[in-house]
């Protein structure tokens, strides 16, 4: 009997051939949006390595709504080539490319992680790298020395949306197959969700409903731009694990409001309005840790959801899908550090012969693979 890690699942009219999923790895390494060879090999590895579904990293809609200058981008129909050579990629290994769009809003203009993850400084204004204007729900900075944000109008929120529109197209036309729009980890859309950064007090903020409301816009606007054979995704922070701020009720009202609107999968993390998402220490973390939230929104929302946060072992990912706490299961990091996770855990979970273990590697990797497995066989356990 096959696992379930490992049967397809048909959103719309895309199947995609198994459950294990790559989200959006942030690379910080792209030149004015522009994808390179680092992006291709980033996200080709994981398609030779099995998975059924491989995300970009995050796509921003427009120039200043990037989070570093490394971030790549959709904002123009030169972006398209360089990503569509990925997508093409990913499809001819058996993959579905899938891409995620988003505005990084009073997150922008910053260091990339590794130099500070902070208000950009001297170090990369010796590059060049000069700081841009940036805008969000209010006019409140993510925390004392970052920029000051300026406080979105309809007009302001009317471009945004019509370029995570205009993105969504560009992304269709680089052969990206599944889109997934970015309304977690503190960036825009968070912001205008979370109680502790959407203190307006007109119909874009106030109560939930006030709050939901640019969110779900954006999200219409990316649905009726998106063939409707293909799947549109979501991202959000289930909780903000903050005093006052966003809560699953929060979360379960919204997802409840995109259902209707054409969302096909909730992609449950959490975390990021105060600061890093990978940082916080309010939310506790352990294995699957996250895994409870995908499992609420699909058993009370009614809508397809993705587990995501150190699921580790393939046993632990069948297990959330066995159980019913989610229809996709998303290895990140794990990933990062095992590119054929995926091929390896098909082998632990469908054990059979050399031949049919090796069978669903790429071929240029596969005979090579059944070959040693053969010779390690006849020489007993490998050295320490």
């Amino acid at each position: 009997m096959g696992s379930l890690l490992f049967s397809p699942l048909t959103l719309r009219g895309l199947t995609i051939p198994n459950r294990a999923v790559v989200p959006p790895l942030c690379q910080y390494s792209a030149q004015e949006g522009m994808a390179n060879d680092w992006h291709m090999v980033q996200l080709g590895r994981f398609a030779v390595g099995g998975f059924g579904l491989v995300f970009s990293e995050v796509v921003s809609v427009l120039r200043e709504g990037r989070i570093t200058h490394g971030d790549l981008g959709l904002w123009s129909d030169d972006h398209v080539a360089p990503l569509k050579r990925i997508a093409d990629f990913i499809k001819a290994q058996g993959a579905v490319p899938g891409v995620q769009l988003g505005h990084a809003g009073r997150k922008g203009s910053m260091q990339r992680p590794w130099e500070g993850n902070g208000p950009l400084g001297p170090d990369q204004f010796a590059k060049g790298e000069t700081t841009w204007d940036i805008v969000s729900a209010v006019a409140k900075p993510i925390a004392e020395g970052h920029l000051t944000p300026a406080a979105l109008d309809a007009g302001g929120m009317a471009r945004i949306r019509d370029a995570f529109a205009d993105a969504a197209k560009r992304a269709r036309a680089a052969g990206f197959e599944a889109v997934e729009v970015h309304c977690a980890h503190g960036y825009l859309l968070h912001q205008f969700l979370s109680p502790l950064s959407n203190t307006r007090n007109d119909g874009f903020g106030g109560d939930l409903a006030g709050r939901m409301r640019f969110p779900l816009e954006v999200i219409r606007a990316v649905r009726e731009a998106w063939p409707e054979n293909l799947p549109v995704f979501v991202r959000i922070s289930a909780v903000d694990g903050l005093d006052g701020g966003w809560t699953m009720e929060d979360s379960l009202a919204f997802a409840r409001a995109m259902r209707p609107l054409g969302v096909d999968v909730v992609d449950c993390s959490s975390g990021g309005i105060g600061g890093s998402a990978t940082g916080s220490k309010r939310v506790p973390r352990g294995y699957g840790f996250q895994v409870p939230y995908a499992a609420q929104i699909r058993r009370e929302a009614g809508i397809a959801s993705m587990a995501v946060g150190l699921i580790i072992g393939p046993h632990q990912a069948e297990a959330a899908l066995d159980s019913g706490e989610a229809d996709l299961i998303a290895i990140g990091r794990e990933a990062m550090n095992n590119p054929n996770w995926a091929l390896m855990a098909r082998a632990m979970l469908e054990p059979g012969t050399t031949e049919e273990v090796f069978a669903c590697w790429p071929p240029q990797h596969g005979w090579w693979m059944e070959k040693r497995a053969a010779v390690m066989q006849s020489l007993g356990a490998p050295p320490a």
